[in-house]
């Protein structure tokens, strides 16, 4: 029985010793976690007496923690005397209120300078749940508006922007996305997130992948870059053509703020939709050097004595950046013949001489041949497919894609066809290209017509052929 008590006293004894350590190991986190706020903090009690003061608001004010602790208010030190009652009455109203209460006003540092802050203050409650003081942290006002001004703006990027906003992490997937960008991807602003940005994009991507690796490494590139992209069609819906797309796009290489050496978090990618603007300035440039190809064609053309020269000459100059070759046929009756290719040298399927007389065997519906007939363009293209046969049963090239082929026009009479051929790196044959067709057409055309005039003049017999539409 005596052993008892004595059992209970090694353990209380034991408290009493555990006790004062934990304490003390607790008043130790306390001011640890104090100081290693980045905000300035100082509390009070009840009575307005200053409890806490940490390092933070000893470097912004210059008043140690011995000096501030136990203080009774901040008259005279922390606060001019004639701001002091306002300035406490404020901070301790905090005890009644509820929530949060912010104020601005100016403190005293310990070397007579003055700074505006911006506080955020709180009561604090005792173990019975009362009042029992004040805590208040407060920084510089201009540091605040900045930091709020960057909050502000972050939310306004990612909900009002009207460029595209990405925030991509370290392994290049999206991990936010902005209104703007989901809607130029085609997706939900969650849809998009941790996902490979291939699962949207298919040409362009490894152009995209390889921007943000260097933004990654080396750091924020100087200048936007623009971007051309091809988005993948999406949905349960019918299949649609890729949408080619060209986005004008900025990166920044986002670090974290709170390790000693810079760290990359990821990258941030803005976009903006200039699509139709690069369109419009490849049209623009597009039509001036046709112009000016058209230009030089005519000055080389008139120095030509040979009409028939003539027409090969603006056949040459149709190739550069329009097609990979040009075949101009002519009338004979109501067959064609070969007069002239280019460029000049390259193996044919047929190249009589022009005087032969032998015609193109082409097939029946040949787009020449229904050029020929009605007296307008044709285009036609192998669909995606890249089988020699579909050039070969054309009497084409190896290797086209495309073809367009425009009947040869001259005082009401159709002399021949003239047809540009594209291979499969090319597009096909658009309108403007189809404009573009038909003025090289007048021009070789007029060339066909003088040609014939001189020969008959000469006594040469034959004349072109006056197709059953045209007759009409």
């Amino acid at each position: 029985m005596s052993a008892q008590p004595e059992t209970h006293s090694e353990s209380a004894a034991g408290e009493a010793e555990v006790g004062p350590a934990a304490q003390q190991g607790g008043d130790c986190l306390l001011a640890a976690l104090l100081d290693g706020m980045d905000a300035a903090l100082c509390a009070f009690d009840a009575d307005g007496v200053v409890t806490h003061w940490n390092r933070e608001a000893e470097r912004m004010l210059g008043w140690s923690a011995a000096e501030a602790v136990g203080r009774r208010g901040m008259a005279g030190w922390a606060v001019r005397n004639a701001d002091a009652q306002d300035v406490e009455e404020r901070l301790m109203a905090a005890m009644t209120a509820p929530g949060r209460q912010v104020h601005e006003f100016a403190l005293l540092t310990k070397g007579g300078g003055r700074v505006l802050v911006r506080t955020q203050s709180s009561r604090v409650r005792n173990a019975a749940g009362e009042p029992a003081g004040v805590y208040c942290a407060f920084s510089e006002a201009h540091a605040q508006i900045d930091l709020e001004r960057s909050i502000a703006l972050s939310e306004a990027l990612f909900d009002d922007a009207s460029w595209g906003v990405v925030l991509i992490d370290a392994d290049l997937r999206p991990a936010v996305v902005n209104t703007h960008a989901a809607r130029a991807f085609g997706v939900r602003r969650s849809g998009l997130l941790g996902r490979p940005l291939g699962d949207v994009l298919g040409n362009g991507l490894e152009e995209l992948e390889g921007a943000l690796q260097h933004v990654l490494a080396e750091g924020t590139p100087p200048a936007p870059a623009d971007l051309w992209v091809t988005l993948r069609p999406g949905g349960d819906g019918p299949v649609e053509p890729p949408l080619r797309r060209c986005w004008r796009s900025g990166f920044l290489r986002l670090s974290s703020p709170l390790a000693e050496e810079p760290v990359p978090l990821g990258v941030a990618w803005l976009f903006h939709d200039v699509t139709d603007a690069k369109l419009a300035e490849q049209q623009a440039a597009r039509t001036r050097f046709r112009d000016s190809q058209l230009h030089r064609a005519a000055r080389a053309a008139a120095e030509c004595e040979d009409p028939m020269e003539a027409a090969a000459v603006h056949l040459d100059f149709a190739l550069a950046g329009y097609a990979d070759h040009a075949l101009l046929d002519l009338a004979a009756g109501a067959r064609l013949v070969r007069a002239a290719h280019a460029p000049g040298g390259t193996h044919e399927h047929w190249h009589p001489h022009p005087d032969s007389g032998l015609p193109v065997p082409y097939m029946a519906n040949h787009p020449a041949l229904q050029a020929f007939e009605h007296g307008g363009p044709v285009r036609t293209g192998a669909g995606g497919s890249t089988s020699p046969e579909w050039a070969q049963a054309r009497s084409w090239p190896e290797g086209t894609a495309y073809g367009m082929c425009t009947a040869l026009r001259s005082r009401g009479r159709t002399l021949g066809v003239v047809t540009f051929l594209r291979g499969p790196a090319r597009r096909g044959f658009d309108r403007a290209d189809l404009t573009y067709g038909q003025d090289i057409a007048v021009r070789i055309a007029a060339s066909v017509d003088l040609a014939q005039a001189v020969r008959g003049e000469r006594g040469a017999r034959g004349g072109p052929h006056r197709p059953p539409a045209q007759r009409r």
